[in-house]
């Protein structure tokens, strides 16, 4: 049964008076002919829509931190904000969340160096959206106590209440 579902019918209609075996051979050649046109028609189209695909990637535009020339190629008028903070790195993941096309430059003619964040101005609100976020998760993190600290404090604690036991043990014991 298995073998029969495998199998393919094709069904062939031949309109005439006396089939004979050499009109049924010529029709059968033709159906297969066509059906072996249709496949490699298939096979080209599907080839060219894969070639369309990789030229249109390549040629998209990229998204996310890039050079300043990429960025003035792309023909848009750029907005800078100024930023004096040297861990940049956690504001590229916030820009990637709101896929904005940015450039960093930076400015090393004063003592503790500025950055310039470069971007499109169109999109400025964006932009202020994803410095809000940055800017909220910094100063979570630094009101946030330091781990070591916290495990420094509860090893003491541990360490205190070890020596208490101790000292409790030592009184119940009755004299002899």
């Amino acid at each position: 049964m298995q073998d029969e579902v495998n199998e393919k019918t094709v069904s062939l209609c031949v309109n005439g008076g006396k089939i004979s075996a050499r009109i049924l051979k010529a029709a059968m050649l033709k159906a297969l002919a066509k059906m072996e046109q249709e496949k490699r028609n298939g096979k080209q189209k599907k080839m060219e829509k894969q070639a369309v695909q990789k030229a249109e990637k390549g040629a998209a535009k990229s998204h996310g931190k890039q050079s300043m020339e990429k960025l003035m190629n792309q023909g848009c008028q750029l907005s800078n904000i100024e930023v004096t903070d040297g861990n940049i790195k956690s504001f590229e993941k916030c820009a990637r969340k709101y896929s904005i096309d940015f450039s960093l430059k930076k400015d090393t003619s004063i003592s503790p160096p500025r950055y310039f964040v470069f971007f499109k101005a169109k999109d400025v609100d964006v932009m202020t959206a994803a410095f809000k976020e940055y800017t909220g998760k910094s100063l979570n993190k630094s009101k946030k106590p330091s781990v070591r600290r916290k495990l420094e404090l509860v090893k003491e604690r541990v360490a205190k209440h070890r020596e208490r036991e101790k000292t409790k043990q030592k009184e119940r014991r009755p004299e002899h």
